[in-house]
């Protein structure tokens, strides 16, 4: 399994615009944030989490040529507007499969409704076939990836994370269900949100992500969506041992 670090940031990006603190104008490279999306490779599968808003510039720089499924997880716009960036592989794979809960669903359909109901024919629209995920619900794309949705709840939203195999993306949340939270033992490696540093009305902040991973005992796990509270340097000597930072173009790799 190998996971790549498409954007670690938080929903205005970083540095955020108009902004001069510290993290913002940082020249290390690890506090360059975009938007947060993932990619994963296993058996031969690439999966893309989330269309972000930055997606085109993070697929050029990943030099992604092909994705076999995209997966949402919930549709906030630094996570799904993006969408319109995977025509380019359409035009050369034809349509692709995207996951998302049916919430997600709702939404998706009300604001990218000129793919849905298009109001002309030719090669300019995204082609998508659409697939409603179940919270703990597995399915496979291949024969050695896994994929479990998992329902976490960001603020009053219910936001679908996902589980490859020993594997799992949990982003935009506040609280972990009882049920969600069984079916995130035995990791190996967890990502996880963790917003800012201070308390955050619908994100785990610092306090509360490492409580959970506490809780979890990944053997490894991965902060995201920072936003510019964060300096990585500096913020890093917080973290346990087996705890860090996520930045962009990170690579994970495990069996």
């Amino acid at each position: 399994m190998k996971l790549t670090f498409l954007g670690t940031g938080t929903s205005t990006g970083v540095p955020s615009i108009g902004c001069d603190c510290e993290t913002c104008l940082s020249t290390d490279s690890r506090d360059k944030r975009l938007r947060v999306s993932i990619l994963i490779e296993h058996a031969g599968k690439t999966i893309l989490v989330d269309t972000s808003s930055d997606f085109r510039q993070q697929a050029l720089r990943a030099g992604i040529k092909y994705l076999d499924a995209v997966l949402i997880t919930h549709c906030h716009v630094d996570h799904v507007f993006g969408l319109d960036d995977i025509r380019p592989l359409n035009f050369r794979y034809g349509a692709m499969g995207v996951y998302a809960n049916e919430i997600a669903w709702k939404d998706l359909r009300r604001i990218f409704q000129y793919i849905f109901v298009p109001t002309h024919f030719g090669g300019g629209l995204p082609q998508l076939i659409p697939h409603i995920v179940e919270p703990n619900a597995p399915f496979c794309i291949g024969e050695d990836l896994t994929i479990t949705p998992l329902e976490v709840i960001h603020g009053k939203l219910p936001v679908i994370a996902y589980r490859f195999n020993d594997f799992a993306y949990c982003t935009d949340l506040k609280t972990i269900p009882p049920e969600s939270l069984e079916r995130l033992l035995n990791l190996d490696v967890l990502v996880l949100d963790c917003v800012r540093l201070k308390p955050h009305s619908t994100h785990l902040c610092l306090e509360e992500a490492l409580a959970y991973i506490e809780v979890l005992k990944p053997k490894r796990a991965f902060l995201t969506h920072l936003n510019h509270d964060i300096l990585h340097e500096r913020d890093s000597r917080l973290l346990p041992e087996n705890v860090q930072f996520a930045y962009d173009e990170l690579v994970v790799e495990g069996k």
